[in-house]
């Protein structure tokens, strides 16, 4: 239950704090007095997408902000604690909308997602918008209502999960039984390209060693310069690095004898030699290894340029070509392979698509039960509406197509008057009596969610008079076991509020602002007569509305008393 609502600048509201009870709270004003921004707010801590145009112009950053008073509700509580979040008797939640784009989420103080607010938010608020009731008359929409009357969600689980290995195996043979010309070119190509770079007999690397290769042959005679002094520097002549060595190695020893500092130092001197010996060595068998190809340097020219073509192909690297061959081969095999695979396929679909026929058997079997418990259920409460001849009834057809809501196209036909058949609800329902039936359908889809606030946002659109009366009646109904907040227009609706909240909106300074107000008895009276009679209230006016609120008092006595 919403306990707090807290807006700061968000459209043309600067601040406001409404506190909220149990029961029936009404929301009342004239046409663009700013009503919709209550409604948005709410479904904003709910979770609904909010932009940066919600920002009061003025200001960098909006806030909303909400107290929900909720119970312990098991799937509620993993939510939360799998967000990190403390299970509480109280959610706080904010959301900070910036200019700037950094929109953030806080619950009881922690930042989460807007994912994880829609989460939390499903437990918290339903609202139904303006118009919703436009929603019946896209026969698209009934099974969607049916469903979340029945609450279907294991048996939803195993059909999407048949479904989708279904549809994944149909796309697999769909993908094999393309056009024949089509594979059989692809299969040419793929045949091309695999023996062109197996033929080349490419290995990792290759380009990199062929390269040192080629610059050792290009520059062969400074090599053997460079090493053959190198060695005559490090080893053979008599002023060689290691005659050095060794006779300033025997002057260190000599010195050692009389003063400690030289002594430890023969195993580095030991290794230093044996460094010096095996770099003179290596630079000796280096420099007599060199040999001058020119057979072999235009061997080496001739493969680099095979490998180029190679990369400019098939790949950017040796790895990449050898890579897209490896490809090309498994989609080759695959081809080749494509009649076994397609029996496989055909069998592997069959099952699936017996498997995905019984778990749609299976639902759909679920659904016609529940179709037969909604139809009493709302027929019973479209009495509550002013329609009390009026026949609801679910009636199946066969989809054309599997999905993965399964195999039942559900429409909803309609009789608002007795001795007429009930005929698609689409075409025959005037939008006051479509208003009424989502009112129903509503009310008896959510009458077993004691925890949440059910929002109407206009629902009453289309109506009036003894209709809009019933209506209230009915909204009223349902405040006594969970919290109801109405938008609304009518007076007989409004006459019904345990509390009664009026927008409206304010100029100073020249900038327009919002507010909201709660009445008390008298502004009531003076709110109602305004619903009554429009701009000019008049004191027949004030009379009817006195007189509504009483009876409104009567009936709570007697629902009471009952």
């Amino acid at each position: 239950m919403l306990s707090l609502l807290k807006i700061k600048n968000v459209a043309l509201i600067d601040e406001l704090e409404i506190e909220f009870g149990s029961g029936l709270g009404l929301l009342t004003g004239e046409t663009g007095s700013g009503k919709s921004i209550i409604v948005d707010s709410l479904g904003a801590l709910a979770g609904a997408r909010v932009s940066a145009d919600l920002v009061k112009q003025g200001a960098e950053t909006a806030q909303i902000e909400g107290i929900f008073n909720v119970g312990k509700v098991p799937q509620l509580v993993d939510v939360l604690e799998a967000a990190g979040i403390d299970p509480s008797s109280e959610l706080i939640i904010r959301r900070e909308i910036s200019l700037a784009g950094k929109n953030r989420v806080f619950v009881n103080n922690r930042l989460v997602t807007q994912g994880v607010l829609r989460e939390i938010g499903i437990f918290l608020a339903d609202i139904h918008g303006q118009g919703e009731q436009a929603s019946l008359y896209d026969v698209e929409t009934h099974l969607s209502m049916l469903d979340e009357f029945s609450g279907l969600g294991a048996e939803m689980a195993r059909v999407e999960t048949a479904y989708a290995e279904w549809s994944s195996i149909k796309a697999e043979l769909d993908n094999l039984n393309r056009d024949e010309s089509e594979k059989l070119q692809l299969l040419d190509i793929l045949k091309f390209q695999v023996d062109e770079i197996d033929k080349a007999d490419l290995s990792p690397g290759e380009d990199a060693e062929l390269e040192d290769e080629k610059r050792r042959l290009n520059n062969v005679e400074k090599l053997s310069a460079l090493s053959g002094e190198a060695h005559a520097l490090l080893y053979e002549s008599e002023s060689s690095t290691l005659s050095t060595l060794d006779r300033a190695a025997r002057m260190i020893a000599e010195l050692a004898e009389y003063e400690n500092t030289f002594r430890g130092f023969e195993d580095q001197l030991s290794a230093a030699r044996a460094v010096i010996e095996e770099l003179g060595s290596t630079a000796r068998d280096f420099s007599g290894s060199l040999e001058f190809s020119p057979a072999r340097l235009n061997e080496i020219e001739d493969r680099l340029a095979e490998i180029s073509r190679m990369k400019r192909k098939y790949g950017e690297t040796l790895e990449k070509v050898l890579e897209h061959r490896d490809v090309s081969k498994q989609r080759l095999d695959s081809i080749e392979m494509s009649e076994f695979r397609e029996e496989q396929l055909r069998k592997q679909l069959g099952e699936a698509e017996r498997k995905y026929l019984a778990a749609a058997a299976e639902l759909t079997k679920t659904r016609r039960m529940n179709a037969a418990k909604l139809e009493s259920e709302v027929e019973a409460d479209l009495q509550d509406v002013a329609l009390e001849k009026a026949k609801f009834k679910v009636r199946f057809e066969t989809a054309e197509v599997y999905s993965a809501n399964g195999v039942d196209r559900v429409e909803f036909y309609f009789s608002a008057n007795p001795g007429e058949p009930p005929r698609p609800l689409a075409r025959v329902a005037s939008g006051g009596e479509a208003s009424r039936v989502m009112l129903v359908l509503k009310t008896v889809s959510h009458s077993n969610e004691p925890g949440k606030t059910a929002v109407f946002d206009e629902i009453d659109i289309g109506i009036g008079g003894r209709v809009a009366e019933a209506v209230g009646r009915k909204l009223k109904a349902l405040s006594t076991t969970q919290q109801v907040f109405c938008v609304t227009h009518q007076p007989q609706i409004a006459s019904l509020a345990d509390e009664h909240f009026v927008v409206e909106k304010a100029v100073k300074n020249g900038k327009t602002s919002v507010l909201v107000r709660r009445l008390g008895e008298n502004e009531r009276i003076e709110e109602l007569a305004r619903m009554l009679a429009g701009a000019e209230i008049t004191d027949h006016a004030r009379e009817n509305a006195r007189s509504m609120l009483e009876s409104a008092r009567r009936g709570r006595g007697k629902a009471q008393k009952g």
